[in-house]
């Protein structure tokens, strides 16, 4: 089973969240490390990750057209800091 860790760009969607991830390549001929982007659409059955989340993802068999991923836990909660004080205003 595959996993891969990567920061959770988009949970708009209902059961599911896209996964951005980075790996690091290198060129065959020039030797120079790269780095390369992909997303990945994973399922969050309760709707718990945010965007900006660090979560891990496995494989998993195909949940729908783009979906063959999941997700397994949630490594750091990236969100913003939201502090409710702040945004109530005194008059």
């Amino acid at each position: 089973m595959r996993t891969k860790t990567g920061i959770v760009t988009s949970a708009k969607s209902n059961k599911t969240a896209v996964v951005l991830v980075h790996t690091r390549k290198k060129h065959p001929i020039l030797k120079k490390a790269f780095r390369v982007s992909k997303k990945f659409h994973a399922h969050d059955e309760n709707s718990i990750t945010e965007e900006g989340d660090e979560v891990l993802i496995s494989e998993t068999r195909p949940l729908s057209k783009l979906k063959h991923w999941k997700i397994e836990k949630i490594l750091k909660r990236g969100g913003r800091d939201y502090l409710p004080e702040e945004n109530i205003k005194e008059s």
